[in-house]
């Protein structure tokens, strides 16, 4: 094997164009197996082996630059970068990042985990560069998908002023995580059927020259037109049309199935950990599809994650127009919602938490200070979401609950989330986000609560001394704190389901004061800046004690969650231990 040989890009270098193809055909089947063992981004690294061949073939990593976008596709890379064995042994799978990662290798340059990010963060490579008189190549991998978001179009618009070495490599596979939006695709398709011949050519039109590739699976044409730019001395386009999930027939047949995958059966391509069972994205798309039938001002969006809010390409083709998919462009889709809403729509973006970090300012400005009436409905916000340092869903309470004019409720159970994105849908007076809870979903009691009347809290169990406040996901967390007292200190706690992340229910906090000596938030969030934060406010000058749990403002990779959790001390037995101490 080739493959068992390559500690460094030095060694790609040695191989001849057919000794490289039969090192793709080895890179293709150790990543095969480890996919289907460990799961991982599939379709992106599958399509862009020649490319990352002939990329270590021709140019000299580290001292030339490589910045992978997103880093879906960054797999090939560091098996050729000295983590082979990551990708060849299973004791080792874990040894590495789904991601480019500068803490395990000079090749990589940035933890890059977010899209649209390549083309700036190289331009910044090469601007230091040219500052020190320095020499060397930096190239920006992007995806066509990628190229959706603004921050790479504003890169591709900047780089034309750097009058220097930078070459962006954009990876044409016609396809995002499904399939591609938005008017640049035309001329994308266009560049392909016409083999880059086009008068009209989105990258000559920002200024930088341009070189295609058609047959973008080849290591000698991509070799020949790499050596064409290498040491170029301004900034040049090499697109290159690549297949997704290229070696293996179902990846190649059903490539938004295939972006990414768990463990599978190679043979027939079946999930190993296939289920039917319901989850808060089946819901979400069941609910808004028989809403969307009943009323034609129902719309839902979503920024290139269409099944984060379970729309599948049947349900996408079931909702027609009543579906919108902006690419990968958080920011349009929240000011686009707001644009809908101050129309008479009724828009509902589905996003995950990591991915609503992006858009923050149009929250804040188009929606907010507007005060239209959208929804945002946030995923995998939680301890029990993705749990890869670029994709922490942790944020969100602190970022989200303290822009003005925003309700942002925390549901506990299914019929509560349904009854709030109902609620929020026919209402007109306020924006609205809606963070669903961490880990399974749970189905409780029937919900008779009026959400229109705000920042009302319930109490859901009456007792004294100590009082519960469990927020959204950590609601059943505090009644078995409750529980725990009752066993180990003889307390009747009271427990509350707040609901209400942006706002206080004074009357009812007012009122414990009255046969309570200590309150406890539990927030599935980081502390600083957030919900626990406001009731201990609210106490300060009191004689009220308030404990607040939730997470240490940190950036976590690959996480246990039992191990967060008891750092956190987000624990019954600890929470009890906590309020023996304080008592």
């Amino acid at each position: 094997m080739y493959i068992e040989n390559i500690n460094g890009p030095q060694d790609v270098k040695k191989l001849t164009v057919d000794e490289m193809g039969t090192l793709a055909d080895e890179m293709r089947h150790a990543l095969l197996i480890r996919a289907s063992k460990h799961g991982g981004h599939f379709g992106p690294n599958f399509g862009m082996v020649e490319a990352t061949i002939a990329l270590h073939y021709v140019f000299e990593s580290p001292k030339d630059k490589i910045v992978y976008d997103v880093s879906h596709q960054s797999y090939p890379h560091k098996m050729l970068t000295g983590r082979k064995d990551a990708y060849l042994y299973e004791e080792h799978y874990d040894d590495v990042t789904g991601y480019s990662n500068p803490h395990e290798s000079e090749h990589d340059f940035f933890t890059v985990g977010h899209t649209s990010t390549s083309i700036s963060l190289a331009a910044g490579l090469a601007k230091a560069r040219d500052l020190q008189g320095a020499e060397g190549n930096v190239i920006a991998v992007i995806g066509d998908g990628s190229l959706s978001g603004g921050e790479a179009l504003e890169g591709l618009d900047y780089a034309k002023e750097l009058d220097g070495n930078l070459i962006i490599v954009v990876n044409d596979n016609d396809m995002s995580i499904a399939e591609n939006h938005g008017g640049l695709y035309t001329n994308l398709k266009l560049l392909r059927d016409t083999k880059g011949t086009a008068e009209c050519n989105l990258f000559r039109a920002m200024g930088l020259d341009y070189y295609y590739v058609h047959e973008g699976n080849d290591v000698a044409a991509l070799i020949d037109t790499f050596q064409k730019v290498k040491d170029s001395k301004k900034p040049v386009v090499v697109h290159i049309r690549t297949l997704k999930g290229k070696g293996y027939a179902p990846a190649e047949e059903h490539k938004e199935q295939w972006h990414y995958s768990g463990p599978f059966d190679i043979e027939t391509g079946r999930s190993l950990f296939e289920g039917d069972e319901e989850d808060y994205s089946s819901v979400s798309c069941d609910y808004l599809l028989d809403k969307m039938k009943k009323d034609p001002k129902v719309v839902a969006i979503t920024a290139g994650t269409p099944t984060v809010i379970g729309f599948t390409e049947d349900k996408r083709r079931e909702a027609g127009k009543q579906f919108v998919d902006v690419g990968i462009a958080e920011e349009t889709a929240v000011a686009l919602a707001s644009g809908i809403a101050a129309g008479g729509g009724k828009p509902v973006f589905g996003v995950y938490s990591s991915f609503v970090q992006r858009t923050f300012d149009q929250i804040s400005q188009d929606l907010c200070i507007n005060n239209n009436a959208a929804t945002i409905v946030t995923f995998a916000g939680s301890v029990y979401g993705m749990n890869d340092v670029t994709h922490l869903g942790f944020q969100d309470i602190p970022m989200l609950s303290n822009i003005p004019n925003l309700v942002y409720l925390a549901p506990t159970t299914k019929e509560e989330y349904i009854a709030m994105l109902d609620w929020s849908i026919e209402q007109n007076e306020h924006p609205v986000a809606i963070k669903l809870p961490g880990g399974a979903m749970v189905s409780g009691r029937p919900v008779t609560k009026n959400f229109g009347d705000l920042n009302k809290y319930e109490v859901t169990q009456k007792g004294s001394k100590v009082a519960l406040l469990g927020l959204g996901t950590f609601y059943s967390l505090a009644n078995v704190v409750a529980d725990e007292m009752k066993s180990e200190l003889g307390i009747d706690a009271t427990v509350i389901n707040p609901y209400y992340i942006t706002g206080l229910d004074e009357e009812l906090l007012e009122s414990l004061k009255a046969d309570h000596s200590v309150v406890i938030t539990i927030e599935d969030g980081i502390l600083d800046g957030g919900f626990g934060e406001k009731i201990a406010r609210f106490y300060g000058d009191s004689d009220m004690k308030v404990l607040n749990y939730g997470l240490k403002k940190e950036f976590l990779d690959r996480y246990d969650v039992e191990e967060v959790l008891k750092d956190n001390r987000l624990d019954a037995e600890m929470i009890a231990e906590d309020v023996k101490g304080l008592l």
